[in-house]
């Protein structure tokens, strides 16, 4: 032991203060050094005030506005950015979807906690807000909070600001090749097959299911082999009762249609406000599609027996949710 170096203790070096931040080199062959424990006075004083709370808050704020502006944040192939939708885009649906139109979620269990699903639903409103709270409504009920990817018209991404919204928010273009991509991966895909026929029909003709196209969706789906889950809104149709169609301004704008409601255009900017119905979402019955042998997905009898399929169950169910409603805004 006498080559052993010893390291004398200084009487004279400033002792650190209880709880105060220290740096740890880690040491080869040594235990890691434990962190001072907050003394026990502290913990109920920070825990009344609710410092500690907003201090996460702040930092995680923080943290966030750090990546945006480094670019250390992933988005995948389709530009859908899961963190912006997470902390920003669901946060300011959220208050709409639950303060202002109340949404009631049924049926919800019938959506699989993983996994490639269609979820098929019916198209209103004017303006296509359901879309926007049918994806709130899958995340925020959903045991496993799971995103749903819509696919939206051609217009949605010629428009300046929201074509990068809506793939930042996990939107993508409405074709078969890019639904069965996402459907393989194990998304969610959200179709609204009626398109600009359902949101821009007149309020007489409210909750009367249009044309669901070719039946394109279906024949994606077995393809993919994974099963349909038909749903149906009640309460967006009321939003903006569309009383009439200026077709020569839609033209000029290059719109599929120019609403004219009880309130737009006449009283400008105000009128574009939606009116604050009660609605209702409900998932149905998942309709099973990996039984089917591959080549089913080119046959057209099939195709239109399985769309026809989905139709009605969207139909029965929303002529069954307005028997059921008393009230459209209550």
């Amino acid at each position: 032991m006498a080559d052993a170096k010893v390291i004398p203790f200084d009487e004279d070096r400033p002792r650190r203060r209880a709880g105060a931040a220290r740096k740890v080199r880690a040491v080869p062959d040594r235990p890691e050094p434990v962190e001072p424990v907050e003394p026990a006075a502290e913990a109920p004083v920070r825990a009344a005030g609710g410092g500690g709370g907003w201090d996460r808050r702040i930092a995680g704020g923080l943290a966030f506005l750090r990546r945006r502006i480094t670019g250390e944040y992933e988005v995948d192939e389709f530009g859908y950015d899961k963190e912006l939708t997470d902390q920003v885009l669901m946060s300011l649906m959220r208050p709409l979807f639950e303060k202002y139109f109340r949404v009631e979620v049924r049926g919800v269990e019938n959506i699989p906690k993983e996994g490639g699903a269609l979820i098929v639903a019916n198209h209103s409103g004017t303006l296509p807000l359901d879309g926007l709270m049918l994806q709130v409504a899958v995340h925020d009920h959903h045991p496993a909070q799971r995103h749903l990817r819509l696919l939206a018209a051609d217009l949605v991404f010629m428009l300046p600001v929201v074509n990068e919204l809506a793939r930042k928010a996990g939107h993508t273009l409405a074709c078969a090749e890019d639904a069965q991509r996402l459907l393989e991966a194990g998304e969610l895909v959200g179709v609204m097959p009626e398109g600009f026929k359902g949101i821009g029909k007149p309020f007489g003709d409210r909750y009367k299911l249009q044309r669901f196209g070719r039946g394109g969706f279906v024949s994606t789906a077995l393809r993919a082999g994974t099963p349909i889950v038909p749903c149906s809104i009640v309460g967006a149709e009321e939003i903006y009762p569309m009383i009439g169609n200026a077709k020569t301004l839609a033209r000029l704008l290059g719109v599929p249609y120019f609403p004219v409601t009880p309130t737009f255009p006449w009283l400008g900017p105000l009128g574009a406000v939606p009116l604050p119905t009660k609605w209702t979402i409900q998932f149905g019955e998942p309709i099973p599609t990996d039984g089917y042998a591959p080549e089913a997905a080119e046959d057209p009898m099939l195709m239109f027996n399985l769309t026809d399929q989905v139709r009605e169950q969207i139909q029965h169910a929303l002529y069954k949710l307005l028997v059921q409603r008393r009230s459209v805004f209550f």
